[in-house]
């Protein structure tokens, strides 16, 4: 069988690299490959988003800082493109960490041979092929009305297999488009089979390529969803598959919006067969038709009730940034030195109609996880710059506001552009707006969040590393970055005076900072003992329940003004 031209994208730094593994696949006359070399991070962003490959071979010392960072970056990226890893270690070392980020294969380098290269790129090309195949297949079935049901059980069953296997949950998701027999009436069945060709193809361009759409009746759809961690993972497909059911379609020179009932169920949770999970997630589907419009019901309750809750806070939230509902809370940061504010951290919290005051832990991940922190974190530095000039005017020109900037807003690729406007609009001083990232931030995109970094600090805008020590970076790497401030894991600062590493860890980062000419803020501070170690490492400020808790903007002018007493000399 011969496979074409195949198209090869090589991610290596080193060109013998490149030239090597290109000698040993052009040695398969069949082959034939056709291989591009990317020794460039940020070229790789751009082939990656511009170019068609059929496999990535990836030399995993070619990162932006961590190898699971990227091959996460590469599996969103490279639209399911298999990526085949490379690296020094044994299989048995390596391979099952890469393979579980997204890799589809790995080789050692003391293995690899022409034979085991060119093996591992074919099995990645016809697999891929097959998967193509699939999808096609799947179009004409729609297409032509054909339903296999004996197929779907078998891609079913083979899915369980593999959930058993490798020790995963997998879910079916059983969908049934509402009032169908209306639609045939007044369309007709040949306009009634357009409707649910565009609706397949929809649906199928809002899953994830290892998951399995096929259509098992009239107006019936099943989705396979397979590699599933928890409830959440089946949160974010029904959550795509209701957005693709609530766009209209046009039919016919008619714009339709169609609704369906969708029930869950989950193996193991709700069966171990086909048939099983099948007849109950045909059972939550009835219980969804109770419901108005599009609805979803998982069989399984305790899935129900954590996924649904997720759902529902979802949707509060939306709605909590155009009611007003979010306010910031401001905790003050103490300057070691001479025991005055320094700064304050504004931090974000929802004070929800019904349930009162939400804890961040519980309503921060799910603005990242559906992206709602990107404009939720543009609110925020709006308002922290409105309450900087206020601060200024009450009498406190000089206190530096910072700000929490989640990695998703790296995502946005006009994030700077934003943050100028909102800078400008409110006409402050830059150099007391200071912005704190995580190390996971820098690291979807390291090239872009670096060129961020960089046209930001030209504003005059300062950055600090939060929870310093949690991720992947050194003091080392710091140099090259405009970090004026690490902010030391309160993690550590809790762990004084029960662990000697977490004194010697602190002392590191102290002494290495300082010799870098960045200041370091201690967080989590609570007691006596852990401020007299800090003050004795020359920390420069704290920030903790010792001094203060975060507090609101009318009670923050109170403390600062001497109103209240820290909590500190509070007895």
């Amino acid at each position: 069988m011969s496979c074409s031209r195949i198209r090869i994208l090589v991610l290596t730094p080193e060109y013998a690299d490149y030239l090597w593994l290109g000698a040993l696949l052009a040695r398969d006359p069949e082959l034939d490959p056709d291989l591009t070399w990317c020794p460039d991070l940020i070229d790789c962003e751009d082939l990656i988003r511009n170019a068609h490959f059929d496999v990535i071979i990836w030399d995993c010392v070619f990162h932006g800082g961590s190898e699971l960072a990227f091959i996460q970056y590469l599996a969103a990226s490279s639209h399911d493109r298999p990526v085949l890893a490379l690296s020094a270690e044994p299989a048995a070392e390596r391979a099952p960490e890469l393979l579980a980020e997204g890799a589809a294969d790995y080789l050692s380098r003391a293995r690899i041979d022409q034979w085991e290269l060119i093996r591992a790129v074919r099995c990645l090309w016809y697999r891929e092929q097959l998967a193509e195949s699939a999808h096609g297949q799947l179009g004409r079935e729609v297409a032509s009305g054909f339903i296999n049901r004996d197929l779907f059980f078998d891609r079913l069953q083979q899915a369980l297999l593999r959930a058993e296997r490798g020790s995963q949950r997998l879910a079916l998701l059983h969908l049934n488009i509402d009032a169908f027999r209306n639609l045939n009436e007044s369309l007709g069945y040949q306009q009634s089979d357009q409707l649910i060709v565009k609706l397949a193809e929809r649906l199928r361009a809002s899953l994830r390529r290892v998951d399995s759409l096929m259509r098992i009746g009239g107006d019936e759809f099943a989705i396979i969803v397979e590699k599933v961690e928890d409830s959440l993972d089946v949160t974010q497909v029904i959550r795509k598959v209701v957005t693709a059911l609530n766009e209209p379609l046009t039919i016919g020179g008619q714009t339709l919006v169609v609704s369906a009932s969708l029930g869950v169920a989950t193996y193991p949770e709700a069966g171990n067969t086909a048939e099983n999970l099948l007849r109950r997630a045909n059972r939550a589907m009835f219980e969804a038709k109770r419901d108005a419009g599009t609805s979803y019901r998982f069989y399984d309750q305790n899935l129900h009730v954590t996924a649904g809750h997720q759902l529902r806070l979802e949707a509060d939230l939306r709605n909590a940034l155009r009611n007003r509902e979010l306010e910031l809370y401001y905790q003050p940061r103490i300057d070691l030195a001479t025991e005055e504010v320094r700064g304050v951290e504004c931090l974000l919290r929802w004070n929800h109609p019904e349930r009162g005051l939400i804890s961040p832990e519980e309503f921060i991940p799910v603005a990242e996880r559906s992206g709602l922190i990107v404009p939720i974190g543009y609110w925020v530095i709006e308002q922290a710059c409105g309450r900087l000039r206020d601060a200024a005017e009450l009498g406190h020109p000089g206190l530096v506001f910072a700000v929490n900037l989640s990695f998703r807003q790296f995502h946005d690729r006009k994030m700077t552009e934003t943050i100028f406007r909102i800078i400008y609009n409110a006409n402050v001083d830059t150099s007391l707006l200071e912005l704190e990232l995580t190390e996971s931030a820098m690291m979807h995109d390291p090239e872009y969040a670096q060129r961020c970094l960089r046209e930001l600090n030209q504003l005059g805008i300062s950055f600090a590393l939060d929870d310093f020590g949690t991720g992947f970076s050194s003091l080392s790497n710091l140099q090259h970055l405009p970090i004026a401030l690490v902010k030391i894991d309160k993690s550590f600062v809790q762990d004084l005076g029960h662990s000697a590493d977490a004194e010697h860890i602190i002392r590191a980062i102290i002494s290495l900072a300082h010799s870098l000419q960045i200041s370091v803020v201690a967080e989590g501070v609570e007691t006596e003992d852990q401020l007299d170690f800090l003050r004795q490492q020359h920390c420069d400020e704290i920030q903790g329940y010792f001094y203060a808790r975060p507090m609101r903007w009318p009670d923050l002018m109170h403390f600062l003004d001497g109103g209240n007493t820290p909590a500190c000399l509070q007895q």
